[in-house]
């Protein structure tokens, strides 16, 4: 339990930077997203640009709602005080992780890294939901358990662009590729991390119960 409580507080502390972070990144530092802007190279789409950076914006709120509402989801207080408001907010986490696949729908063809980025994008975008779905599934069936090892599993991809941004650096400065290889490869990296790590958790936090030996 102590273990719990204290990798909760690890993950509200990691959560609010990296809202903070996006929120003044994305609407107040560069709003015009020029930085990321600048390493799309060759698009074989024509970019509109106050179309990509309405959605961009649409994206970027809901990915944080996302984030946020999954956290207050995991608190055991909240839960144990007001069940109904754990109910409420786990619908408006799945409709922020539907709009945030619906808008990155919209952005996938303009990814860095051409057709390949864009692939994994839309592997993320049919993974995700279908996780979240599962997790809707197992708590409709109240199979507390199951609903909980997905949801873990469902929360893991809101950290889908601090994941590709991490490897995509690894990749780029720790092994000279180029950006645009660095970031595709952060794509399919995200996808294998983002799957796997939350089984480790599950398993580390939530063995199986050992069948009982009669004798």
């Amino acid at each position: 339990m102590k273990r719990q409580r204290f990798l909760y507080s690890v993950l509200v502390a990691v959560c609010s930077l990296f809202i903070l972070y996006a929120i003044i990144k994305n609407y107040v530092v560069d709003p015009n997203a020029s930085a990321f802007l600048s390493h799309k190279t060759g698009l074989k789409r024509e970019l509109n640009l106050p179309a990509w950076l309405n959605v961009m914006y649409v994206h970027v709120a809901f990915a944080c709602l996302a984030m946020g509402t999954g956290l207050l989801n995991f608190s055991n207080r909240i839960f144990r005080k007001s069940r109904r408001f754990h109910r409420i907010n786990g619908y408006v986490y799945l409709m922020s992780v539907f709009l945030v696949v619906l808008t990155s729908g919209y952005l996938a063809p303009y990814s860095t890294g051409g057709k390949m980025s864009s692939i994994g994008f839309n592997a993320l975008n049919l993974i995700w939901p279908f996780i979240t779905v599962m997790a809707v599934i197992g708590i409709r069936k109240k199979q507390i358990g199951r609903h909980r090892d997905w949801m873990i599993r469902s929360y893991a991809f809101c950290f889908t662009n601090l994941s590709i941004h991490l490897l995509a650096s690894l990749f780029q400065y720790g092994f000279g590729f180029s950006y645009s290889a660095s970031y595709t490869l952060g794509i399919y990296g995200s996808i294998i991390l983002l799957l796997a790590i939350p089984e480790v958790l599950i398993r580390s936090l939530f063995p199986p119960a050992k069948p009982s030996i009669l004798k």
